[in-house]
């Protein structure tokens, strides 16, 4: 197939990196089709020099949803699309599809639109109690492609292409053997403790190199963490690097700490060796690590109240935070991968 297509994923960084696997499945099925991709504000940056998006869209979802809505709304109609897939599952994004006039629209049953796309797929997440992994979020975009009779593979984990001016960039950092550590979330009860950071960091052997990452807004979080290790060789680089030169960062260091966020599908794109934190979020949930090397840490207790939501809150509902606290630091270390 050789025609137009336009990809939605409008939710958060993460969300929109792991969109990234369904666009190397596209591309690989349809060398030749036009990819576009439609994000929210401030996730654009992440496809800077993309080597097959066509275009990225952007909605200015936080300052004028519904007005940047109709525009956008407006340039879909006229780009005059063969295919939409609509990731996400809420109302919004799922007019845009259905009034899209794209010859296919395809998006999952439980957005509230779903009545009026061509085709419709269930989105599964995996049980609250499951054991194992569960489906993860790429296998479930990749669902979507069903209907378009693509060859039922295993998708391919997502990807980023930092430009050669980023790698650059970062270049003056990788001198030395490092580890980077991101040690803030959006949701608290997804942020490993502060004192659960330092306690990693000092446990880590001394030649390593430290470099904590995060936005602007994670500054206070990551000097905390800086603060509490009182090492020359912790370097906070919070709010200093973009997203893409965060990814040539991790895609050098022996190691990467992170929590359930966005951090660590960054590692899954760049194929960076990761060690992700679940407080109190699980890996069934499906959006755990896809690099080669990595692995999971998380609490050893069963507790009754682990997982209390999909996403994360902004404090513990029982006040105890043990599924955080009751992390062995040993766990987090695995110093035989460092």
């Amino acid at each position: 197939m050789s025609g137009r297509f336009l990809i939605i994923q409008t939710a958060f960084i993460g969300d929109a990196i792991l969109a990234t696997a369904l666009l190397e499945t596209l591309h690989r099925a349809y060398p030749h089709a036009q990819l576009d991709l439609l994000v929210r504000r401030g996730n654009e940056s992440l496809f800077v020099g993309h080597p097959f998006l066509n275009r990225v869209l952007v909605w200015e979802k936080k300052t004028a949803k519904y007005r940047s809505l109709w525009q956008l709304l407006g340039q879909v109609r006229s780009a005059r699309y063969d295919v939409v897939l609509n990731l996400q599952r809420f109302g919004a994004t799922g007019l845009l599809t259905a009034f899209s006039g794209a010859k296919t629209t395809i998006g999952f049953t439980k957005n509230p639109f779903s009545w009026a796309f061509t085709h419709r797929v269930q989105h599964q997440v995996g049980q609250p109690n499951a054991t194992g992994t569960g489906p993860h979020e790429v296998d479930r975009n990749n669902a979507l492609l069903a209907p378009l009779n693509v060859p039922d593979t295993a998708p391919p984990r997502p990807r980023l292409y930092p430009a050669p001016a980023d790698y650059l960039f970062v270049k003056n950092w990788q001198s030395d053997a490092y580890v980077c550590v991101a040690p803030a979330s959006v949701w608290f009860t997804k942020q490993y403790p502060v004192s659960g950071w330092v306690a990693v960091i000092d446990a880590l052997p001394g030649h390593l190199r430290v470099y904590l990452l995060g936005a602007p807004a994670d500054a206070a979080v990551c000097e905390a963490v800086r603060d509490g290790v009182g090492r020359a060789r912790v370097v906070s680089l919070a709010g200093q690097l973009t997203l893409l030169q965060s990814a040539a960062l991790m895609q050098g260091a022996t190691m990467n700490y992170v929590n359930d966020s966005a951090p660590l599908h960054l590692c899954s794109a760049m194929n960076a060796p990761t060690t992700a934190v679940f407080c109190s979020t699980i890996p069934a949930f499906g959006f755990g690590p896809l690099a080669t090397q990595s692995r999971v840490a998380q609490t050893r207790e069963a507790l009754l109240c682990r997982p209390c939501n999909l996403h994360g809150k902004p404090a513990c509902p029982l006040g105890h935070f043990r599924c955080a606290h009751g992390i062995d630091v040993a766990d987090v270390v695995d110093t035989t991968l460092v």
